[in-house]
Order: C-alpha cells, then structure tokens, then sequence
C-alpha cells in the first residue's frame, strides 16, 4: 500500500444494491475497492498460488488505514487481514473495537515486525498474526475481511470468499478490484492507481452522483472528491485515458471539464512538454472520437481545443486555425470544421476576463485577418451544396396569380444580376446538406455579430443567404407539432435537429418522419438566413460603400415577403407561416430605406400587413406589431422634425395606416376574430400582473393609439361608426328586461343568442377602451377644428353611462351569469372610463366656448353627474363604484364647473359621506375618492373666473363642515385615551386612526400642487386634526402600524402645508418627534426588517429630508440634532445589516443635508466661488462633515447595488454642485480612499451592472489632480496589490498611460478601428477621427481603467496557477 500522498482525492461514494450475488466492491486507500457480499456457495477447490512471488509488499498510509476504518464503521465482531504485512489495520481495527483480529502473512520478516508494533503498542496479547497459506485459512466464521493483494491472486480469491464467506460479509479489497464483482461503494482513488482501476471506479462514481436515490449530502462529497481530482497534478493523463476508454457520456463530460480547468486556470503553470502533448492529443482524439459520441461531447472537446489556441495561438500553437480551416475544406470532416469555426468565433471574438487587453487586441486582430478567407470559404459551402442540389427543370406555366408579383419584381430588380438567380428553383437538399448548411449559416450569424461591415462581406455571400431564406418562404404542409425550432434559442451544432431521421446507408426509415423533419430543416434554413440578415442591417454605422448592399439587402427581404405572402388564400399563407419562427421578420430596420427611392416601401408596408395579419400565433402576431411600432414612432418622429412637407409624407402612408387601424381593431373583436380570441386566457396573471387577453388588447390599442397620433380624423371616421353599431346592441337591451315582483331578469336564454351578446359586449368593451385612447386628439389647438366629433363621443358615452345607471344592467339576472353579467359589469364600467378620458375635453370646452353652449354644456355634465352618482353606494359592484368615484375626480379636479357643488345629485353624496353612523360605509378606497371628490369642489379655484366672485368664504365654511364629519370620531378620541388604554378600547381606537387618517392624507396630497389659497383653507380645516395628532404620536409609539399611519399623514403634511403650518407649530412637531425616537427605539424598529416599526423608520426620515430641503434659516437650528441622529443614531444600527430601505432613506437624508446646507459646511463666498486662485472656503462642523463622508465610503464596501448605485450617484451629484471632489479636505485626506475602493470594486466584479458608472466617478476624482493620481495614487495603489510581482506592476504601471488617441467623433470611441460604428481602418475612417489629449479625456481614462483591471486579475489568475517556485510571467 502506498504512503500517504498530497494528491489523493475521491473520498467516499456511494451505498446501493448490487444484484443476485449482493456482492458489494468498495475502495479504501489507493485505488481501494470494497466489496460486501452476500453469497450462497459454490463448487469448492482452488488452485495454490506462490504468494511471495505475486504480492510485494507496500505499507499502507495513514490516510489508507482510516479509509477502511471509515468504511468498517457500524459494524461488530471479529476482522481478518489477508496479507498482513506490518500488521498496521489489524492493529487500527483492534483499537477501534474489532475483537478478534488477526492477520495472516507468508513473510516472516514482516511477521516480526507487526508482532514487534503490537508490542509496542500493548496490544500484543490481544491481536493475532498467523503465518499461514491464505487457500488453507478457514473463511467461514469471517464476517469483515481486508485484502490488499495483486491483482493475478484476487481472480483466484474471489473463488474462495463466495464460497466460504457468510452472506452478511464485509469485503474490503485494497488497490486493486476484483475482476468479476461490482463496486458497491467506491472509497477513494489515487493517481497511483491504475488507469483501468482509476476509470472503473469514477464510472461508479458518475453513474451514483446522477442516481434519483443518491441523496443531497452524498452529492455534494462526490463534488468535493471530483474538485479534488481535477486539482490534481496529472490529473489529465488519467482523463485522456478515460476518454479514449470509456462510452459513459457522464465521465467523458467530467474528463473535459477537467481539461478546461487545467486550460483555462492553471495552463500558465503546466510544463512544455505536457503543453505539446494535450495540444497534439486533444486534435487527434477529437478526429479518432467525434462520430462516435454524443454532439455536446463532441461540442465540449471543441472547446477545449479552442480554449488551447486562445491560450497558444500562434506562438505555440501556429497550425491551430489552419487545421480548422482544413477541416472545413475536407468533405468528410466540413462539418466538424464548422464546429470549431463557430466556437472560434464565440470564444475568441469576445474572450472571457482571463486574458490580458493585449491577448484580446491580438486575437481580434488575427481573427479579422482570417475573416475574408473564411467567408470565402463559407460562400463557397452554401454555393456548392445549392448547385448541387438545384432543380433543373423547363420553365413551367406562368402562375394564375403570378403577374404582379413578377412585375412588381421585375421593376425592383430590374438590371441586378442576381433577379434571375433569386427566381431559380428551390434546391432539393438532403438531410445531411441541410445539417451542414445550417453550420454554416449558424457561423456566418455569429461572424457577422462581430466583425465590421466590409467589401469582405460580398453579393455573392448575400445572394447565397437570401438562396437559403426563401427556404423560409416555401413550405406547403404543416410539420409535427413539437419540431418547431426557434432560431433565438436553438442551435445545430452539427446535430440534427428533434423531428428528423438521420441518413441511413441503405435509403431506409420511416420516410414520413424523414419527410417531416426535412420540412422543420427547410424552415429552419430560412431562419437562420434571416438571423444573418438582421446581423448585418442591425450594425449601428454602416460605411459609404456598404450601403447599396444594405439596398440589395432589403430589396431581397422584400422578395422574399412577396414569396411568403404571395398566396390569395389565407389559410395557406397561415399553414406556410406556421413553420416560421416569429423572429423570422423581428428586424425589419424600416427606417433605414424609407426614403430610398429606390426601395418600394409602400409596397414593402402592404406585404408586411399581409405577413401581420396571417400570423398563425399570438406571439408572431406580437413580434408584427412590434415592428409596426417601431415604424410608427420612427414616422412620427420624422413628422414632427418636418413640419412643413407633414401632409405629404402622411399621404404617402395614409392608406396604409387607415388599413391597419382597421384591421387591428377587427383583430380585437369576436365579430372577426373569434376563434382566435377565445383561446386567450382571461383568468391567470403573468408575470405583469396582466392576462393573456389583457396583454393581448394592451398591445393592439397601443399601435392603434400611434395611428391615431398620426391620422386622428381617419381613427375617429373609422372607429366611431363601429362603436355605434355595438351601442346599439347595448342601448337594446332594454327591451328584452323583464320585471317580476322584486326581481329583474334578462329575457335572453337561447345558447347562441347568448354567446352573441356575449361577444358583442366584449367588443363593446374594447372600442371604448380605444375611444377613450382617441380623446387626447379632440384637445389643444385642434379643439375647434374637431368640436363637433368629439362631441358627438361625449354625448354618446353620457347617453350609454345614464342608460347602464338608469336600467341597472349591473343587477340583472341573466340566463348564465358567470359570463353576461360581468360583460354588462365591464362595459359599464368601461364606458364610465371612456368618459373620464374626455374631462380634459369638458374642461377646454368649459373655458372657451362654455358662454355660447352654456346650457349644452351644463346638460353635459349634470348627466355625467346623474350617471355616477347613483352607482357611488357600497350594493353596487366594486369595479363600477370605483370607476364611477374616479369619473367624479375628475369632473371635480379638471373640469371644476361652478354649478357642479349646487346640483342635487352631488349633495346627496355629500349626505352620504357626512351622515354619522351610515349603516352602509362605502369601502375605504372608494370612500376616499368620494371625499377627494368633495374636497375638490371646494377648494380648488374655479376657472374663468376672478378671485373676487371664488366664494373663498362660503366654501372654507363648508370644508370645514365637511371635515369636521369626517374626523367626529378621530377628534373624540382625544378626551379618552390614556397612556395605558385597555385592549378593547386600543382596538377600537387604532381602527378609527386607520381609517380617518389615509382620507385627511388623500385630502391634503390632492391639493399639494394648487393655489396658496386653497392650501390656506385646506389646512384650516385640518389645524385640529393635526393638533389631535401630535398628542396622539406619544400614546401610540409603542404601536408601529399606528404610528405608521401618522407620520405617513405628518409626512403628506410637511411635503405640502408647511408653509401653512408656520415655523413655530412645524418646529414644535419636528422636536417632538426627536424626543420620542431614542436610540433604543430606532434599533428596535430597524432590526424589524420589513416590519411597520422599519416603515416608520422611514417615514420619519422622510420627514426629516422635508424640514432639511426648506430654504431660508427657519429650520437650521435643528440641523446638529438631525444630524446626530442620522451619524449616532440610525447609522450604527444600519451601517452592518442590509436593512436597505432604512438605509437608503438615510444616505438620502445625509445628501440632501449636504446639498441643501452646503454653507453649513463650507462658507463659501459669492467671490470665492467665481474665482480662480482664491483661498480655500472656510471648513465648519468638519468632524460631522467627515463622518458622513465615512458613511458613503463604507456604503460601497456593502453588497447591496441599489445603495451603491444612490450613493454614487450623490457623490457625483455634490462634486457636479458644489465641486465636492475638489475641496481641500476631500483632496486631501479622503479621495484617494474613495478612488482605491471603487478600483477595488471593479476588481472583484460584485457591481459590474455599474462599470460605467463607477468608471466614470473615478474619472472625475482622478481628474482633480491627475498629475498626483499618476506619481502619488497609482504607485501606492500597484505596491499594496496582493498576488503580483514587481515586474508586473511595472507593466501595469506602463500600461496606465498619458498618450494623444484618435477618437470617433460619431460614438467616442478610441481606437484603432472603430468597431462599434462598424468602420474598418480606411480614409472613411480617418476623416471620422479627430486626435485630443488622452490626458484629461474621459474614454481614454475609461479604456485604461478597464485595461489596468482586467490585466491585474489576469495576473492574478495566472500567478495562482503557477507551481511554487517558478518564475512569474
């Protein structure tokens, strides 16, 4: 047995059953396998083997020794080692327990010496070493056996145990397995171990780890002993061994693993030799192996490789990319070349952070020297597999339906060589072509995401992948449900795809199957042409000579829009469409060519409609109106930028909007649609908070909204007759109501009448939701132009709000109320909506034209008024009360007619709200929008109408008395409670608190933004709802969801009525609540995560972020307590928990003390602060300046993003302001700390989502004194990084340079070739470029801050994996 090594790993596997003999193998120590056996017997007889000429003797480690403890833990009796040797396990097992042990040796000399050890240790009376021929030893009373021989006696020896052991025998066999018997359990695996030995136990190992009954904690010590191997030196010897032996696809993935983590974490450290073997072993296991495995094996070895020449290429590895390219020239092996070739260019166009800047700029470079010579040999792949397989046949009769569309194309391409070639017939591709095309395609996708467009990319290839997209367009039988493959989320690599039947050699299969699958393939192609496509005319920039092929480009996606859509009849426009990914069309890119003349955009816009509108899916459906979207905004972006030629350019569009609008409005109706919109789920929210049909309707209104932003009076001509048709059918209703005794029933039962009516007001429902998006295009300058249409809206939406109040449709019984009376609900409700869209309307109406319609207008709103205000009771369904109350807001808010407070209808509400103990209390939110409602009418100013006729007096008095009902109870409260109130009492108390207080709230924000004297009267009704308040706060600081609600309401109060409030009562509150929060009251409060202690919490620090903001100096005399509350108080709580509500109220109230009281820090003078030169400002209060500072540093050594990102945000935020970074303490004594913990951020990645921004605060700390940042900062920063040599931070410190750059004026980017506009190094360029100083530029610093961090974890990386002792790169 062998000593105890560093390298050992693999420590316990697994228990399970092991079959008709219940024999069980485990290992223990190197190579240990155990075996338990349960066995009957069998024939006897064995042959003598010389054991001193077959067992050498190698002692066993300590670590060995305590495997087979382990594995002997649980079990009785006696113990039996057959060759013994020094006696080392009988000797553990007798002091663990194992009572007799004995151990039988042939060597004399290692006899003595394990007797002369259990002297020693005073055992050896009590353990016992026979010399005797193990094939003589009697077996049948052994239950726990060791044996740790060579592996020619375990064949004869396993003879021997079945037939002597009893069933329930422990066998544990040491370094070798025996050959005939299972693993049971695998105990540990050494590297000294034989390969045979080392792949059969790890093949144990994989296959317990994927078991359905390997438990948790099993798995997670097989992961352990997996990561342990694979950290071991050598380790992949052994996994070259296992893949070339093995077919258990679970080793092989673990071997490759093993490999990527050498490759890519420890290759720096790996010696040459071993180097150029993995680099000449891997390629030729790769071709030996890939059409025998499984295509992610295959796809993994790939990677590897790749990860090998992102690592040595070319120095070390200078045949790499030509044997890729090789690969891809050989017929047998193309399409293993094209996986190489896409993995290439996935891991070594974008390479991960664990190379150097340099490394990355070189490979990105040697890949764009590769770029022309690898499309050329893609475009001759596609061009040879497309000849190949073309149909050549004679030139078939002319299409009935043909003639346009081959004169339109004619017309298109009339004189471009590649019209006829479009035109040819489609290839007959097999499905091994196919595969390989996909390949292809796939590779051509991912280049194009990358590389810059250039004369590289030629017609030829573009005409080759516009071949391959009509695959997309010419597919006449639906496939298998289930092949459907998405081109945003599936990938070939060089598998065929689910559905297809791979080639036989004999012509054989089921050739349905094949059929089908060669039909998913086909469509596939297609997309995956189009994905190349929208590579291409997705790049941001695109060079003066690439623009006729974008030209060619979008001529060619019109082709094959034709192609799609070319059918007359719709269904087998949807059967073709159902092949096709939605993504098929997803980056259309319009605005590109829409003012090409030489592009047929109108023409282009009626075959996207057909494609729009033939959609099979809702989800293509979707993607459609995305792109119309997109359109849409780009036209009226466009009309608004171009004002005066508007008319023309709508011209040109009209027809084809006003065709959109009409039919997406058919596409929301069950009239037209109803198949479809019945598979729409109407129940289950996603994960917007929104059903299927919800979504559904959103979507659609929202690109009818655009067109009636663009053509309005077309919307309405084409919208409101339909809108009357269903009214109609609604107003109608009347007559079909029958009235029994006290019960109303609608005398419509028949099932299909039924679901008539039922679509009709689904359809209903959603024209008003599209009336009302209308209203916003009836008001502004075009409010007299449009008056008698919109009108002709109001008045129908009162007469159908009336008519539903009137009839109370709402309360009917219906023949299946589980479906028509929630429509009649919906469309009541949604009519009411409707109506609250046009107050804004009512409201111009109101102020311009009111004098000479007054009696018009007065009818309007009285019976908008009479429609509302019989449904505002708590018997009417809650959607229809609260879209009535919301109506009367916005009657009361915006239109606000004089009249409106004297109408019978309204002081009815007024009783209602104002009646004490009223047996039927409306719910709370509808209670306080009635209330809202109320307030409004007397508080906010009536228009068009001076100050003196405003009745400011009649209606304070009515607030008053308004309020005054609404707070009887609250304010009764006041002469009951005690400091100790009973149970009950404090109950019914919190329940008046609770609900008195979200109403006076509700009342006080809705008049926040209004006149001085309107406020004045507001707050005059509330003065002693306010006073009851504050005595109030102490009784109830104990009770967090009470006190919540006060300060909510003290918070709404500050924010809008301080002014009101005055200085002294403001003062008087502000110290109150200072005296009530102690700091033990703060902890407790905090350390309620989550609770409505930490809401109060906060609520008070909002509060205090008010009083800080004010102007003037009423409030600064409670500056030092705030902010010793903020830094000694709240801080210490907060500074290490998460608590990250609390603590971003804090930050912010810190900032706003900062930014608000800037002079309380720094007395800067007027003088000061425009001159250049002149002394430092005055420092005061500095100790509490510099503790906040503290705080916002040690913020950004939190993990929470959300407070970094704030308060990075307010550093920056004061330094823009108030020159935070430039002030002589900040300069002096903190920047530098500020500017090491960002750096340092940036190195660990925990905020990367906030590179840019942390980059650019260190920028502007930097740029304070860069001249200090580069001799002071960055030496000192460089000598405290941990795991670099001084070298390496030399070149670090090289790197991190002052040098002139050219930068694009177009994006600002500075480099050599401008990749983000696309641009290669050329004249175009260069007269693009300008040069500055990269001294004091901001993408430079950005770009050498990326660098500086990129290569010190690169460093980093590498130095890890180096051996001790070796020389550091």
């Amino acid at each position: 047995m062998d000593d105890d090594a560093p390298d050992e790993a693999f420590k316990e596997l697994h228990t399970g059953d092991i079959g008709g003999w219940g024999v069980a193998q485990i290992a223990a120590g190197t190579g240990l396998a155990v075996y338990v056996i349960w066995t009957g017997f069998v024939q006897p007889g064995f042959r003598r083997v010389p054991l001193r000429l077959q067992v050498p003797y190698i002692p066993a480690s300590r670590v060995q020794v305590d495997h087979v403890m382990n594995l002997l833990r649980g079990r009785k009796g006696g113990l039996v080692d057959l060759g013994s040797g020094d006696g080392r396990i009988v000797l553990e097992a007798h002091q663990q327990g194992f009572t007799p042990a004995v151990g039988y040796e042939l060597n004399p000399w290692l006899l003595r010496l394990a007797r002369f050890k259990a002297w020693r240790a005073g055992h050896h009376e009590k353990v016992s070493y026979r010399r005797e021929d193990l094939w003589k030893v009697d077996l049948t009373e052994c239950k726990n056996i060791t044996v740790f021989l060579a592996p020619s006696v375990l064949s004869l020896l396993q003879k021997k145990l079945e037939a002597e052991l009893p069933e329930d025998a422990l066998v544990i066999a040491g370094r070798f397995p025996f050959p005939d018997w299972t693993p049971y359990r695998v105990e540990a695996i050494f590297l000294q171990a034989s390969e045979e030995t080392s792949l059969r136990a790890l093949e144990g190992l994989m296959t317990e780890f994927f078991h359905s009954c390997t438990t948790n904690e099993r798995k997670r010590e097989i992961e352990e002993l997996l990561n342990n191997f694979a950290q071991q030196t050598g380790a992949w010897r052994h996994c070259l061994f296992f893949l070339s032996n093995t077919r258990n696809e679970y080793v092989m993935m673990y071997s490759l693993t093993v490999f990527e983590n050498l490759v890519n974490k420890m290759w720096i450290g790996v010696a040459s030799q071993d180097k150029m073997e993995i680099r000449s072993c891997l390629p030729k296991l790769l071709l030996a192996q890939h059409k025998l495995v499984p295509y992610f094996i295959r796809n993994k070895l790939c990677k590897v490789i790749v990860d090998i020449g992102r690592q040595d290429w070319p120095m070390f590895y200078h045949d790499f990319f030509t044997n890729t390219l090789q690969l891809i020239q050989s017929p047998a092996l193309s399409l293993l070349g094209l996986v190489m070739l896409k993995t290439t260019s996935e891991e070594l166009a974008c390479p991960r952070e664990d190379l150097s800047v340099s490394r990355k700029d070189e490979l990105r470079k040697l890949l764009l020297e590769q770029v022309p010579t690898v499309l050329g040999l893609l475009t001759g792949i596609l061009e040879t597999y497309w000849d190949k397989h073309s149909v050549i046949a004679s030139t078939p009769p002319p299409s009935p339906t043909s003639g346009e569309s081959v004169e339109l194309l004619g017309n298109l391409f009339q004189g471009s060589q590649y019209s006829k070639l479009l035109c040819q017939p489609m290839a007959a591709l097999d499905n091994e072509s196919q595969q390989l095309c996909c390949l292809v395609l796939e590779c051509l996708a991912h280049l194009f995401s990358w590389i810059p467009l250039s004369t590289s990319i030629t017609p030829t290839l573009l005409a080759s992948i516009f071949h391959f997209a009509r695959f997309g367009c010419d597919i006449r039988t639906k496939a298998k449900t289930g092949c459907f493959i998405s081109s945003n989320s599936s990938s070939s690599n060089g598998q065929l795809n689910p559905g297809t039947m791979p080639p036989t050699s004999n012509g054989g299969g089921r050739n349905g199957e094949q059929t089908e699958g060669s039909k998913v393939d086909r469509a596939r192609l297609g997309v995956l042409a189009m994905t190349c496509v929208n590579e291409l005319v997705s790049k941001n920039c695109v060079p003066m000579d690439f623009e006729e092929y974008l030209l060619r480009m979008f001529q060619q996606t019109f082709f094959l829009l034709q192609r799609l859509t070319r059918e007359n009849n719709a269904h087998t426009v949807k059967t073709r469409l159902q092949e096709l990914d939605e993504s098929y069309l997803e980056n259309v890119h319009l605005r590109r060519i829409e003012s090409s003349p030489q592009f047929p955009i109108v023409e282009f816009l009626g075959l996207l409609f057909k494609y729009t509108f033939n959609q099979p899916t809702h989800e293509g459906y979707f993607a459609c109106l995305d792109i119309w979207s997109v359109f849409l905004d780009f036209l009226t972006t466009k009309i608004k930028s171009r004002l005066a030629d508007r008319e023309s350019v709508l011209n040109r569009y009209k027809d084809a909007l006003v065709l959109l609008l009409r039919e997406v409005l058919n596409r929301i109706q069950f009239r037209y649609n109803q198949a479809q919109l019945e598979e729409l789920d109407d129940e289950t929210l996603d994960d917007d908070q929104q059903t299927e049909w919800q979504r559904y309707l959103r979507q659609s209104l929202e690109v009818v909204a655009k067109v009636m932003e663009l053509l309005p009076s077309h919307a309405f001509t084409t919208l409101f007759p339909v809108l009357q048709d269903n009214l109609d059918v609604y107003l109608g209703l009347q007559q079909f109501i029958v009235t029994t005794g006290t019960s109303r029933r609608l005398n419509i039962s028949a099932e299909n009448d039924c679901r008539r009516l039922h679509c009709s007001l689904r359809d209903l429902s959603s024209l008003l939701q599209a009336v009302g998006r209308l209203a916003e295009h009836f008001i502004g300058e075009v409010f007299a132009a449009r008056f008698n249409d919109a009108l002709a809206v109001v008045e129908r939406l009162v007469e159908v709000t009336c008519y539903g109040s009137q009839t109370s449709l709402y309360d009917l019984e219906t023949a299946v109320p589980s479906v028509l009376k929630p429509d009649l609900i919906d469309v009541h409700a949604q009519a009411l909506a409707a109506l609250q869209a046009y107050s804004h309307w009512l409201a111009q109406f109101y102020s311009e034209v009111h004098s000479q319609n007054q009696s018009q207008f007065m009818n309007l709103i009285t019976s908008t008024i009479d429609a509302s205000s019989p449904l505002i009771t708590s018997k009417v369904p809650e959607k229809l009360l609260l879209s009535s109350c919301h109506l009367m807001v916005s009657i009361t808010s915006t239109v606000r007619p004089v009249f409106l407070v004297t109408l019978p209808a309204v002081r009815n509400i007024f009783n209602l709200i104002t009646t004490e103990n009223h047996p039927r209390r409306l719910p709370q939110e509808a209670h306080m929008l009635v209330c809202r409602a109320l307030s409004n009418m007397l508080l906010l100013p009536w228009p068009n109408l001076p100050e003196s006729e405003q009745q400011w007096q009649t209606r304070s008095s009515n607030h008053a008395s308004l309020l005054a009902a609404l707070t009887r109870e609250y304010k009764g409260i006041r002469g009951t409670v005690n400091i100790t109130p009973r149970q009950p009492d404090l109950n019914n108390m919190k329940a008046v608190i609770q609900q008195t207080l979200p109403v006076l709230r509700d009342l006080v924000d809705s008049v926040s933004g209004e006149s001085t004297k309107s406020r004045q009267i507001c707050y005059q009704s509330l003065q002693e709802s306010v006073q009851v308040s504050l005595s109030l706060f102490p009784v109830f600081i104990q009770q967090p969801d009470v006190t919540d609600e006060m300060l909510a309401f003290f918070l709404t109060l500050f924010q809008a009525l301080r002014v009101q409030m005055g200085v002294a009562f403001t003062g008087q509150i502000i110290q109150t609540f200072l005296g009530m929060f102690t700091r033990e009251q703060l902890a407790a409060s905090i350390l309620q995560e989550g609770s409505a202690g930490c809401r109060v919490v906060q609520k008070f620090l909002k509060i205090l972020q008010v009083v800080v903001q004010e102007p003037g100096q009423a409030f600064k005399p409670f500056l030092p307590s705030i902010l010793s509350l903020c830094m000694e108080q709240v801080y210490p709580v907060v500074a290490e928990r998460s608590s990250p509500d609390v603590k971003a109220e804090m930050f912010e109230l810190l900032y706003q003390i900062l930014h608000q009281n800037w002079r309380y820090f720094f007395k800067t003078s007027v003088l000061t602060s425009v001159q250049r030169g002149a002394t430092e400002d005055t420092m005061e209060n500095e100790a509490q300046f510099t503790a906040a500072m503290q705080a916002f540093g040690q913020s950004f050594l939190q993990p929470d993003i959300h407070i970094f990102k704030q308060n990075l945000l307010y550093l920056e935020s004061l330094n823009s302001k108030h020159k935070l970074y430039h002030r002589k303490l900040f300069r002096t004594s903190m920047l530098f700390h500020f500017i090491n913990v960002l750096v340092q951020v940036l190195l660990h990645k925990s905020h990367d989502l906030l590179q840019e921004e942390i980059t650019v605060a260190i920028y502007n700390m930097a740029c304070v004194d860069f001249d200090a940042f580069f001799s002071a900062f960055m030496p000192e920063f460089l000598n405290g990084c941990q795991g670099v040599d001084a070298s390496q931070r030399s070149v670090l410190a090289r790197n991190f340079k002052l040098e002139r750059v050219l930068v694009c004026l177009s994006c600002s980017h500075g480099s050599s070739c401008c990749f983000q506009c696309g641009f290669l190094p050329s004249q175009q360029l260069l007269s693009r470029l300008t040069c500055i100083s990269s001294s004091q530029d901001l993408p430079s610093f950005t770009q050498s801050v990326q660098r500086l961090v990129n290569d010190l974890r690169y460093y980093r990386l590498c130095n890890s994996s180096l051996p001790t002792g070796t020389i550091k790169l």
